[in-house]
């Protein structure tokens, strides 16, 4: 019995810093979108507003559940709406180095 608890508290020690370093890569991301100066739509911005300011995006994507939710494409980032208004806007990531424009 003993040495069962011996086995299981190592591989709970291993899994330790692959958590911590997710958490960290996560925190890491966040702060370098918050930090990004690229413009992109706030919540709350209504669809035609956000048309207006950055044009038409890419894509429409068509609305999916209840509520309702759209999803813009553009260059830079993509815009989520609830019914008419944004819920968020996320930066893509940069993938020049992978061959694309």
């Amino acid at each position: 019995m003993m040495k069962h608890t011996w086995i299981l508290l190592f591989a709970c020690t291993l899994s330790l810093p692959a958590t911590a370093l997710s958490q960290v890569l996560l925190i890491d991301a966040v702060k370098e979108e918050q930090q990004s100066n690229i413009p992109r739509p706030q919540p709350g911005d209504t669809m035609s507003a956000v048309e207006k300011r950055f044009g038409s995006p890419m894509t429409k994507h068509a609305p999916v559940g209840d509520p309702p939710i759209t999803r813009w494409d553009y260059a830079k980032f993509t815009v989520y709406f609830e019914y008419d208004r944004v819920i968020t806007s996320v930066l893509k990531r940069n993938t020049s180095s992978a061959g694309d424009p």
